[in-house]
């Protein structure tokens, strides 16, 4: 009898689950204002929606670099690093 009831209770956390988060999502309605936004924006730049430049085409990916020029590329920053600190060291009194 207690599982039943355990089960039971489990569907309706849950059915309850859902339904919050169904209605917590935001809904993706344009708002009717942004239009005239725009154009005010275009206004103040000195131009017309229509003639604002269009968006730049997004540029191509950048190639990754190979695990060898990663593998050079951090001994060279470890060893500058170990450099800069070699020089900034004071030099030992016992020595």
């Amino acid at each position: 009898m207690r599982r039943k009831l355990a089960f039971l209770l489990g569907i309706l956390a849950g059915a309850t689950l859902v339904g919050v988060l169904r209605r917590s999502r935001p809904q993706l309605a344009l708002d009717p204002r942004a239009d005239e936004l725009r154009r005010k924006l275009a206004a103040s730049r000195g131009g017309s929606p229509a003639a604002a430049p269009p968006p730049a085409p997004p540029s191509p990916p950048a190639v990754p670099p190979t695990v060898e020029e990663t593998r050079r590329q951090v001994h060279e920053r470890g060893r500058a690093a170990a450099e800069e600190m070699r020089r900034s060291e004071p030099p030992s009194a016992g020595g």
